[in-house]
């Protein structure tokens, strides 16, 4: 499995709560594609939201979030990290 950091623009003053349920409608169908969200964070200050998962390509990443209602605006490979 590859890892994926993908990134949604545009959800200024986003709140805790929004963000868990967004992860979380994520997390009920990302089995459908192979796909593991690990975590997510959000700056409302900015309106960026940051999701970090495992999965066997970017487009599978995509096709999650976008039955889920959120579509990413940029998703980018993690080809290692320390």
């Amino acid at each position: 499995m590859a890892t994926f950091m993908d990134i949604h623009h545009g959800m200024r003053d986003i709140t805790n709560d929004q963000l868990r349920e967004a992860h979380n409608a994520d997390r009920a169908i990302e089995g459908q594609e192979n796909v593991t969200f690990q975590h997510a964070w959000a700056d409302p200050a900015s309106g960026d939201v940051f999701c970090l998962s495992e999965a066997p390509s970017a487009e599978a990443v995509q096709r999650v979030h976008e039955r889920a209602g959120h579509r990413a605006d940029e998703i980018h490979p993690i080809p290692f990290s320390v």
